[in-house]
């Protein structure tokens, strides 16, 4: 769709996520307010109001009153039992985190992987599998599948130093995830990986991140049952204050 012919709140959604996209507005930036909106780029107040009204609802924003509107972070915001990136995991508890690259390939999404990106049957993907270690031990299997467009140069990346959680984020702030738990017994690839006994039970992790609006990524973590557990606390964050941030009349030619 031309973006000239797309609804003028929409023009002003799709310029406030292409900031948070691209890291101009960062999780915690304060975004401007309504009034600051209609001055800064021609709109009605009434269109300013449902742009940002919608951005909360689809969690990119949050609203708190007496403060302003605040760019939405993931994490601080998520359930307790949120996936954080491993080698984080790895360095809170004071222990050394590596990982070795199993495979980074382009390939055709199976039924599931497809259905689960909502992309058409037949699309590409990209697929990492890796093996995370703490203190040369192994505790976790990623297997991810990415959507193409979304990290076109992922299979580039050195996953040896970077997680794929790591880059995936710096890429682009992810605004929404669901996961799955279960406990399976493993099949004897990732027996052999997490260098397992034949009886012993895993944990899995099911996840599933979206940005701008759809899903673009979806992992299996396994983890040996006798060396990983999920824990957490949540608090509800209080958004501080950041300077204002400025959006130029020319970032909304056609509004």
């Amino acid at each position: 769709m031309n973006v000239s012919t797309r609804p003028r709140y929409q023009q002003l959604k799709d310029l406030i996520i292409d900031q948070i996209s691209s890291g101009d507005l960062r999780p915690h930036d304060r975004v401007p307010s309504e009034n600051e909106l209609v001055e800064s780029t021609g709109v009605s107040r009434m269109t300013a109001n449902r742009a940002l009204r919608e951005l909360t609802d689809e969690g990119y924003v949050d609203r708190v009153a007496g403060r302003g509107t605040f760019v939405s972070d993931l994490k601080a915001n998520s359930h307790v039992l949120e996936v954080r990136n491993i080698a984080d995991e790895v360095a809170h508890r004071g222990h050394a985190h590596s990982a070795h690259v199993v495979r980074k390939v382009r390939q055709v999404a199976d039924e599931e992987v497809a259905r689960v990106l909502q992309i058409p049957a037949g699309s590409d993907v990209f697929n990492v599998l890796l093996v995370h270690c703490e203190d040369a031990v192994p505790i976790q299997v990623e297997d991810r599948y990415v959507v193409p467009d979304f990290a076109p140069e992922l299979l580039q990346q050195d996953f040896a130093t970077v997680t794929p959680s790591a880059y995936l984020s710096d890429i682009s702030p992810l605004q929404e995830a669901d996961h799955v738990v279960r406990a399976v017994m493993p099949d004897s690839a990732v027996q052999e990986l997490l260098q397992m006994t034949a009886q012993e039970p895993c944990l899995v992790v099911i996840r599933r991140t979206w940005a701008r609006g759809r899903p673009v990524t979806y992992g299996r973590l396994h983890h040996p049952g006798s060396r990983y557990e999920l824990s957490g606390h949540y608090a509800k964050p209080v958004a501080p204050h950041k300077p204002k941030t400025e959006i130029q009349r020319n970032g909304v030619k056609t509004l």
